[in-house]
């Protein structure tokens, strides 16, 4: 449920990481199709791909993005290089660290 003057309000969505961009763009849209204005939106996050910012800004040029680092590269696993590992393996701690 989103509130009926979003319209109006400014937005920050967080995520801790920006790889391909699939999540942010997809957040971002149903924050759109639920009336936020694409220029109310700001994307915070700790670490960018260069592929990930590149997809964003073409998708949706109006979304502010703030991140504390933009890293080298995505792997062939689309995982952010050098990057953090999987956040949600470290956070949830679901993957031993070998």
């Amino acid at each position: 449920n989103y509130q009926k003057k979003i319209s109006t309000m400014k937005v920050l969505l967080c995520d801790p990481m920006l790889a391909t961009g699939g999540s942010a763009i997809g957040a971002i849209k149903i924050l759109i199709e639920n009336g936020c204005k694409e220029e109310n939106i700001v994307f915070l996050n700790t670490v960018s791909a260069p592929e990930g910012l590149n997809r964003l800004n073409k998708e949706y040029p109006k979304v502010r993005v703030v991140s504390s680092a933009v890293d080298s590269h995505l792997n062939e696993n689309k995982y952010i290089v050098p990057g953090l590992g999987d956040f949600g393996d470290r956070y949830y701690r679901t993957q031993d660290d070998d």
